[in-house]
């Protein structure tokens, strides 16, 4: 039985697209392949300067404690994710699971 991709010039240009933002938005390729069409990006966590945020909080009496958590939260992990085109050609992301 012959199995029949459904992939066309249209997606991979979109996927290609789609890795290339990712790409200038600081992720990293750890696992690329052009037959499947697949990829797995990966973006460190970043340092947050705590001081700073510290002295920002004080100066608006807590106002910038909410600004201050949401970065601790968003920043603070590592983050995988995969894009690939599934057997219709369509795209699809998801997040990855990382130690």
């Amino acid at each position: 039985m012959e199995s029949y991709q459904l992939i066309n010039q249209k997606n991979l240009d979109q996927f290609h697209k789609t890795l290339s933002s990712k790409i200038r938005n600081g992720f990293v390729i750890i696992e690329h392949n052009e037959k499947l069409p697949y990829a797995v990006l990966s973006k460190e966590k970043k340092e947050i300067n705590h001081p700073f945020h510290f002295f920002l909080t004080v100066i608006t009496f807590g106002f910038w404690t909410i600004i201050w958590i949401y970065l601790i939260v968003s920043l603070s992990r590592k983050k995988d994710i995969l894009i690939a085109l599934d057997e219709d050609g369509n795209l699809f992301e998801e997040k990855c699971l990382s130690k």
